[in-house]
């Protein structure tokens, strides 16, 4: 298979885009809303169909979170390898949603389970990436104590991706909770200094680290507002822009 080449109008030729969990809840507080599921693969449709090569980390905080279930009680560990496991099953709904939009999808885990996904290996997911196959990433690092912001740095950088796509509910970054304070500062770019001094809650501090070390761009977007993951990839002025400076 011929490597696509990305649209003329696309910033960005490979890119990593963060989900969380939650952003496949819809309205519920709980689970898996199909209708949202459906909505995100139309999303990622949408900029597949400009030839560019897109890779996903999806979180399972819509399923378990391994910090809430220490702070329950449960050992940590523990509880982070079932979060994991809660993100293979979103990876795994969000590739059946991909796939019924004749995208080619392939899940890789960094749990080894044969029977519902690859290993996680980096030349094989370069592979898919160049043969035109949206590669999801589940099951975080598979480590512990490491949140499935740290692996979407991680991966990010393991496959060259020239850009994080952090897909929130909200339109960037804020100087505080937009939610409960209306008077809050959006910033359209800010570096990785001012997130990690002012406290930001962009992705985690270890994220936020290696994304600095590497000169990595992030743009937080409000993936709820159709065609923003289009706009990301076509280099408009949308969502809050976290790099350098």
């Amino acid at each position: 298979m011929k490597r696509r080449k990305a649209e003329k109008k696309s910033r960005y030729r490979r890119v990593l885009l963060k989900l969380s969990g939650e952003a496949l809840m819809g309205e519920h507080s709980y689970g898996i809303d199909a209708t949202t599921v459906e909505y995100m693969a139309s999303e990622v449709k949408s900029v597949y169909t400009m030839g560019v090569e897109i890779a996903i980390v999806i979180g399972g905080g819509n399923i378990f979170r391994g910090v809430e279930g220490s702070v329950r009680g449960m050992e940590r560990a523990t509880a982070d390898y079932m979060g994991m496991l809660a993100t293979v099953i979103n990876a795994l709904a969000l590739q059946n949603a991909l796939e019924k939009k004749d995208i080619p999808t392939r899940v890789q885990s960094a749990i080894e389970m044969h029977e519902l996904a690859e290993p996680y290996i980096r030349r094989k997911a370069v592979r898919h990436l160049e043969k035109g196959r949206v590669v999801i990433f589940a099951a975080g690092t598979g480590n512990p104590y490491f949140t499935t912001d740290t692996a979407a740095s991680l991966r990010a950088m393991e496959i060259g991706a020239e850009v994080i796509m952090k897909a929130t509910k909200v339109d960037g970054v804020y100087s505080d909770d937009p939610v409960k304070n209306p008077k809050a500062k959006m910033f359209r770019k800010i570096t990785y200094m001012d997130v990690l001094r002012k406290g930001l809650h962009v992705m985690d501090s270890t994220a936020i680290s290696l994304c600095m070390d590497n000169a990595l761009p992030i743009v937080v977007f409000n993936v709820k507002k159709k065609g923003n993951i289009r706009k990301v990839i076509e280099g408009r002025n949308i969502g809050t822009f976290v790099g350098i400076k």
